[in-house]
This record gives C-alpha cells, structure tokens and sequence, in this order.
C-alpha cells in the first residue's frame, strides 16, 4: 500500500470520528518521563493499553509493577474489557508491562511487523542465542502500514512511522493518534533518530504524514520532558498545533534543514539510562529472559558496542 493511499485512508478514518467519542486515560510515570494509556470506547467499554512500564530500579536490580496494578485497578474500576496491548516500539527507556498485564487482563499483544528488524539488530548485540527466535513470535499480532482494527466499535489503523527506530507504529483510533516517540510537544520537537537502524530522513517523511491527518486530530505523545521555561509535564497536543508551532519540524521546515538539525542534536546525546536493560527486555515483548540454571534471571550488557 502507497504511502499516499494510507494517509487518506487515515484521513477519512479521522474525519468519520470528529467528536471525541474515544475516552483517553493517561499514566505518567517521572522515573522514565512516559506516557502510558488506556483508550476505550464508552459504548462498548472494550478498551486498549498502549506503552505500559514495567517498574525497574536498576541500581538494585529489581522490578516491580506499582505502576501496572494502577492501570489495573482503573480497568476494573471502570468495568472496561481488554482487546488490545499495543506498543508503539521496542522502547529504551522503559521496560514494558504488556505480559504482566495480558495475565491479569488478557488482550492481544501487538506492534509493527519491522520489530523483526530489531530483532535482529538486538538479537546480535546481546548475544541471545538460538532459543531467541527473532521472529516477531514474542507478540501475539504484527501489523503492517496500513492495518485496520478497532476497539470497540471504534475503527483504528495502525500506520507505520520508521526513524526513531525501523518499526515505530502510530495508532489512529477515532480522532485520536498515539504516536509513541515520533512527535514530542511542540516547544521540545521531535524524537532522536540515532539507535541502531535509526534515520532522520525517514523520520522526518513520518512524521510529514502525520502531520496531513486534520489539524483538530488529538495527539497523544509517549514521553514529556518539560521543555526549557515550562514547569508542567504535558502529554497531549494536536496536528494543528505541531504544524505551526513545532520547534523541530513546523510547516516550512525542510527535509535537508531537518535532518541537519537533527543529526547534530543526536551527537550530543548520551545513550538513555535503562537502554540495554529495556531493549532487551522489550524486544521479547515485555517477557523477562529465562532463568538460569540458578533459577535466577540475569540481563545483560556489552562493553564498548554501542
């Protein structure tokens, strides 16, 4: 499917949902700066979570899931039916609680069919051995660009947006988008495109197709990190706003000012804190390595590979 025939697939899905009839839950968690959700459709109470964390002090070692039982208590507060775990990529800064969460609320584990690549990628640099199967199995559903669904009665499409990492998804569902790290707040810009399999070119068309859905589409974004004379964390914007005010990548920025911008904010970056613990953890769908003969679990960490 064409770029161009996506897009005004999305369009039309936005357009038919004007109102806001999809109810949007947030959960902020300070530690990682992410924004995890629970949508539902109040008509049928069929819901979704998107990009839940898995508590993890790496100094001790230790995970815990206080800030998954919060999204469990509201699910069952609100009587709401899991349908959907989705996770807009593997992400490096949380680990995700999508399996804890499918064995207390079922649902159907998904993300975009290019985690292969991650995989892959990943796969190598860990040194994860044969019983790793590198094969999108760790999920219960791969999509492709262009993908329909639906929670509840509400119709969805999954569109795939590379740059931030190669299989970055973002979900249309009504008149809402989550767009994982492809979009931050407009007066903070865009995500960093230097992981492996990274690229700022492609992020830069990504988030262009975003920015065609109808400037009254809310956007809600998967991190805040408060930018400079702002001293509340804010999560959530619109199309219209980012085409006009989006520091990085407003309307008449560029695709070589773009990328030249990008590419030299990326080299002074440092790697993000829990990067080799939640890549690996999230390239296997949120599930923990296997104990060992000890019965314990162990991560683990390359020296001088990245």
């Amino acid at each position: 499917m064409s770029d161009t025939h996506v897009t005004d697939a999305i369009v039309q899905v936005c357009a038919a949902q004007l109102a806001p009839t999809l109810n949007v839950k947030s959960f902020f968690d300070d530690a990682s700066s992410t924004a995890s959700y629970v949508v539902h459709d109040p008509a049928t109470k069929m819901a979704a979570i998107i990009d839940s964390v898995l508590d993890f002090d790496a100094a001790a070692g230790r995970t815990d899931t206080a800030s998954a039982d919060a999204i469990i208590e509201y699910v069952r507060d609100e009587g709401l039916t899991i349908e959907w775990l989705l996770e807009t990529h593997a992400h490096a800064d949380h680990l995700s609680a999508a399996p804890y969460l499918q064995t207390q609320l079922g649902g159907t584990l998904a993300i975009g069919r290019d985690i292969i690549r991650v995989q892959e990628v990943f796969g190598k640099l860990f040194n994860a051995g044969t019983e790793f199967a590198r094969d999108g199995s760790d999920f219960d559903r791969l999509f492709d660009d262009g993908d329909h669904f639906s929670i509840g009665s509400i119709p969805a499409i999954a569109l795939h947006v590379p740059g931030h990492t190669p299989a970055d998804m973002a979900y249309v569902i009504g008149d809402a988008v989550f767009t994982g790290d492809t979009l931050f707040m407009p007066d903070y810009g865009s995500a960093r495109a230097d992981f492996p399999g990274g690229d700022a070119r492609q992020l830069y068309h990504s988030i262009r197709r975003l920015l065609k859905l109808p400037p009254e589409t809310r956007l809600f974004l998967c991190h805040d990190y408060k930018a400079a004379g702002r001293d509340t964390y804010v999560w959530e914007t619109t199309v219209g706003a980012q085409r006009s005010g989006n520091v990085h990548v407003h309307e008449g920025v560029g695709e070589e000012e773009f990328v030249a911008m990008r590419t030299a904010r990326d080299a002074t970056l440092s790697m993000p804190a829990l990067i080799m613990p939640a890549v690996q953890v999230n390239m296997r769908g949120g599930h923990l390595p296997a104990p060992e003969a000890n019965g314990t679990r162990y991560l683990k960490i390359p020296l001088d590979a990245l």
